[in-house]
């Protein structure tokens, strides 16, 4: 069911409830509601009028709750004279012995009367009608022994039904008119609550179907604004990882390509061509073998890590003497081509760490120096001590990087458009586009941070920073 069928229809129940309520407590309950607010202006008046039996001013008192409520008062003395009459009683004639029928009817109750009428009002009463009063009316008693004397009061209860038949006759138009208002008013509400939904139900379908340059516009409510801006948010995020997915099958598929194609064509030229079995082309199939295996090693790590999938296993280690360890391994492996490494560390310091993963980082990032340096084929190492932190710096000589790609080095495949281009050859294995993405990724997972300084044709310095 549609949202705004549905809260028409809540609001239109909602508004024949008043209705109903409004016919029961106007028509059905009125002479029931009549009765209890008379007995209760009955019990009202006894309590006030007793207090006060021997004042002065009870029949100044007792005159004004006759005026304002109809409710008639008689006092009768204890030597059985009337003190006080006020109002009207039916069968004024008979009044003398109605009150001894009621002085013995309260003295048998513990000196408390109360008779008052239990049928429904009508026109056309019971023919047995007590004490003489016109067809369809009914009287109240409350009668109380005061210090030996009766306080007696009455009250008429008339019927109402000329007052149902005219509440009918006015209920009958205020219902139509609150019926066609009702409708009107579910109508308009339904449509100003449901329009946002329903924008926001049309912009999520074309979301859906992979338009992730859809604005939700929806307006109105702070929760439909908030909702709005998330999916925004949500769809420009979309929207980015497209992209990324897009770029990611695009380098993939021509990082796999290459080598599968030497790979191959060597291959080939070692079973067809005589002469061509020699060690040097198989030495390229192996290199090309392990360049597949490197990048299909660096998708997973860096698929795990971006996942949350590859925990830290936080131990301390010596961070210097790691450092001098790489710098030994790779100053070995390309000492042959003239590549120079040099270490700068004052002081062994040790960190927190998961030491396989922040030597991956580190490996990653002495490999994209050696491959960007300059023609002097130097890279520094740096071990700065700090206060709580210690900081790595790796710097290179090369043709650094243009401002406007500062931000988005850290992306994995992200290809500059400076000179620094295709990396040089080097004595170590080249990159396969997720190096700095991997540290990254590492840094992150150990709480610490990462950047670059840099400049064209000044040179780069990556470095990381992590916790004492």
């Amino acid at each position: 069911m549609r949202i705004r069928v549905k809260i028409f229809g809540w609001l239109l129940a909602f508004c024949a409830v008043l209705l109903v309520l409004l016919w029961l407590f106007q028509i059905v309950f009125l002479d029931s509601i009549y009765r209890l607010v008379k007995i209760a202006e009955v019990h009202s008046a006894m309590n006030a009028l007793s207090g006060r039996l021997g004042d002065e001013d009870l029949s100044a008192l007792a005159e004004s709750l006759y005026e304002s409520r109809g409710v008639s008062v008689v006092v009768l003395s204890p030597d059985g004279t009337v003190a006080l009459t006020q109002g009207a009683f039916p069968r004024q004639r008979e009044l003398s012995r109605e009150l001894s029928r009621l002085y013995s009817l309260t003295a048998q109750h513990g000196g408390e009367y109360f008779e008052y009428p239990s049928q429904e009002l009508s026109s056309h009463p019971p023919a047995n009608t007590p004490f003489g009063q016109p067809r369809g009316q009914q009287e109240i008693y409350h009668c109380r022994l005061v210090d030996g004397s009766l306080l007696v009061l009455f009250a008429m209860i008339s019927p109402v039904d000329a007052t149902v038949s005219t509440l009918k006759i006015e209920l009958y138009f205020i219902s139509c008119a609150l019926l066609l208002f009702s409708l009107l008013l579910a109508f308009l509400i339904a449509r100003h609550v449901a329009r946002p939904i329903v924008s926001i139900h049309l912009s999520a379908q074309r979301l859906a179907r992979g338009e992730y340059d859809t604005v939700f516009s929806a307006r109105g409510y702070r929760e439909i604004r908030e909702l709005s801006d998330m999916l925004n948010a949500a769809a420009r995020e979309l929207s980015t990882v497209d992209g990324l997915r897009r770029t990611l099958v695009a380098n993939v598929s021509h990082d796999l390509r290459t080598p599968l194609t030497l790979i191959a064509g060597y291959a080939e030229a070692m079973r067809d061509l005589p002469g061509e079995n020699t060690a040097e082309n198989a030495q390229i199939i192996v290199d090309e073998a392990n360049r597949l295996s490197r990048l299909v090693s660096d998708v997973l790590d860096l698929s795990k890590l971006q996942a949350g999938a590859l925990e830290p296993r936080l131990a301390p280690f010596a961070l210097t003497q790691c450092l001098r360890g790489i710098v030994a391994r790779l100053s070995e492996f390309t000492r042959a081509e003239g590549y120079g490494i040099a270490l700068e560390a004052d002081e062994e310091i040790a960190i927190a760490a998961d030491e396989s993963l922040v030597s991956q980082a580190l490996y990653n990032l002495l490999i994209n120096a050696i491959h960007f340096t300059g023609d002097d084929k130097m890279v520094v190492v740096r071990q700065i001590a700090q206060s709580g932190f210690v900081t790595v710096e790796v710097a290179d000589s090369g043709p650094g990087i243009s401002p406007g790609e500062l931000p988005h080095i850290w992306e994995r495949y992200h290809r500059g458009e400076s000179k620094r281009g295709r990396p040089k050859g080097a004595g170590v294995a080249p990159g396969t586009g997720l190096g700095l993405a991997i540290v990254k990724s590492i840094v992150d997972l150990h709480g610490g941070q990462c950047g670059v300084r840099s400049a064209p044709d000044k040179g780069s310095v990556f470095w990381v920073q992590f916790k004492r």
